[in-house]
């Protein structure tokens, strides 16, 4: 029994908040005046959620937060799922969002634990801006040498998700083109989405994918590479093929339709959309002393009620129930 929702969408790529704690208190994401809101399950419980979900044909996992690397036993976690396999008998796919702040000296660690990939989350490549963007003092280098330390440990490619703002960070578009072909990492570009803890979300502040290209170009052409159909980013290279760029567009080009994830939130909450006005607490069934068996139920229950899509910048959109840094990215 693989997980499907009522559209037909395979579900393969769980994605896991182990915590919504983070070092960093972006300006975009965090108030500054709010920290952790919801409490962290056991290690042993998140893995066996994972488990459960392995088993209902999930191929990937992601490990997100907050910040991932703050949690106390992610080595080990990392260790367990890799010990997992899906359903075709093939090795779980497992990666890890992260600020970079903490990478290079758990990158080796993580990679020998059996880590597939790592995305570090920057959006500036300006040292002072960077500073401002984090409200850190000196975390670009921090950061810079976790990247440099994951690809010494085998995690490539590397890839960096910036979140563009218009007036915010939008000069940084072609120094980040720069940032990839000189690092050798994929830089993604994501559209600004409303899911910050200030709730100042307007249309007017989104970067949208057409105008990264058009900008990008003044820089140097691109062209677009294949992705599959599942992919969140568009994927282009340089005109001389080196250096990847990727677009994550959900406000001017969903993706809805072929969207394969599925959430748990750092306290158990299945989140079926980054949008989801409803969770479905998965905790609770498991503290209730119910066997895989009737976890494997609920998930698949609440799996076909998945949302058609998001109805971002529609009349009457409804924001998520909780903002990302409570989500997991």
């Amino acid at each position: 029994m693989l997980l499907t929702d009522k559209f037909g969408r395979r579900i393969s790529d769980l994605r896991i908040s182990i915590t919504d704690r983070c070092n960093y208190r972006c300006v975009y994401c965090r108030s500054g005046s709010d920290g952790p809101q919801f409490p962290e399950m056991p290690i042993a419980d998140y893995l066996r959620m994972a488990r459960v979900f392995v088993g209902l044909g999930i191929t990937k996992v992601r490990l997100t937060g907050g910040e991932p690397l703050l949690r106390k036993g992610l080595v080990d976690m990392v260790r367990e799922l890799g010990q997992m396999h899906t359903v075709e008998g093939n090795r779980l796919d497992i990666a890890i969002t992260t600020n970079g702040h903490l990478l290079a000296e758990m990158a080796q660690p993580l990679a020998d634990a059996g880590l597939s990939r790592v995305t570090v989350s920057m959006d500036a490549v300006d040292a002072d801006r960077f500073a401002r963007i984090t409200r850190v003092p000196n975390g670009y280098e921090r950061v810079l040498a976790g990247v440099r330390a994951a690809q010494q440990a085998g995690l490539s490619p590397v890839k960096i998700n910036c979140v563009l703002m218009r007036g915010f960070n939008d000069d940084q578009i072609t120094a980040f083109g720069r940032f990839a072909r000189e690092q050798g990492v994929a830089v993604r570009f994501i559209e600004f989405m409303p899911l910050e803890e200030d709730r100042v979300w307007t249309p007017e502040i989104v970067v949208t994918l057409d105008e990264i290209l058009r900008r990008m170009a003044e820089f140097m052409p691109l062209r677009e590479i294949g992705h599959m159909g599942s992919d969140t980013a568009r994927r282009y290279v340089f005109e001389d093929g080196l250096g990847e760029i990727g677009i994550i567009a959900p406000v001017s080009h969903p993706f809805c339709g072929h969207c394969s994830r599925v959430r748990v939130t750092s306290d158990g909450k299945i989140r079926t959309c980054l949008f989801s006005v409803r969770e479905h607490d998965l905790a609770a069934l498991m503290q209730a002393g119910c066997s895989d068996e009737d976890m494997a139920d609920f998930i698949c229950d609440v799996v076909d009620h998945k949302e058609e899509r998001h109805h971002i910048g529609e009349p009457g959109f409804i924001p998520a129930s909780r903002t990302m840094v409570h989500i997991g990215g």
